[in-house]
């Protein structure tokens, strides 16, 4: 646990900008861990980041459903076409969609209701590479993150090369994807959720695992 804190992260680091008219945001997206993830961000794009590089991206007001995550074993040819391992979006080095499963995910929305930027870690895509998300906002400073082995814990249901799936990708039923909103935590649920507490481990976890950024304010969990 020690050793993936201080050395395998992929860290996020969001900065709200408010003017009397806009609000705008930058992501200072950086590599911590001592191998090459290709970052990915809908909207965004995508990019190599060899360890200690920083990725800076920017969000428009308004912006929801919004997702940043890692790529990981990726090879691309000079027109950014090619495959990754893992969180591979379409073979594509600059990203038009969302990646595919397993891949942690940090995912926002800016200015929504009352004026609050939504932040949160998702492991219901899976996992794939340990990430910590946190907010430079004036009187908003928290910090989320999911450092956890996940991967060389995974239940053995759920491993894939370089990663561990989410139930919903691998079992795509109603009990895990929640597609009639009324699901609840489930064993596979509970594993994500006891490593990695501050993430999303099934699709109705909000109470301990969305927060929220109001401007001027400390963020809280909603």
């Amino acid at each position: 646990m020690s050793s993936l804190k201080t050395l395998s992260i992929f860290s996020f680091l969001f900065a709200a900008l408010h003017f009397p008219s806009v609000h705008a945001a930058t992501f200072d997206i950086t590599n911590k861990c001592p191998y090459t993830v290709w970052a990915a961000a809908k909207p965004g794009g995508g990019r190599q980041l060899n360890n200690g590089e920083t990725w800076t991206i920017s969000a428009d007001p308004g912006t929801t459903q919004a997702r940043i995550w890692a790529r990981t074993n990726c090879q691309f040819d000079g027109a950014g076409r090619g495959n990754c391992q893992t969180g591979d979006c379409n073979g594509l080095l600059a990203c038009q969609g969302y990646g595919s499963p397993p891949n942690t995910l940090a995912e926002y929305a800016i200015g929504q209701f009352a004026n609050q930027d939504f932040i949160d870690i998702s492991n219901i895509d899976g996992f794939n590479v340990p990430m910590e998300f946190s907010s430079a906002s004036a009187g908003c400073t928290r910090v989320i993150k999911c450092t956890a082995d996940i991967v060389g814990q995974c239940p053995n249901e759920l491993k894939v090369l370089g990663g561990c799936n989410g139930p919903c990708p691998v079992f795509k039923t109603d009990e895990y994807c929640c597609n009639s909103g009324t699901c609840g935590p489930t064993t596979f649920s509970k594993y994500f959720k006891e490593r990695c507490p501050d993430a999303y481990s099934y699709p109705k976890d909000d109470p301990t695992s969305l927060f929220t950024c109001p401007s001027a304010h400390e963020p809280s969990s909603y």
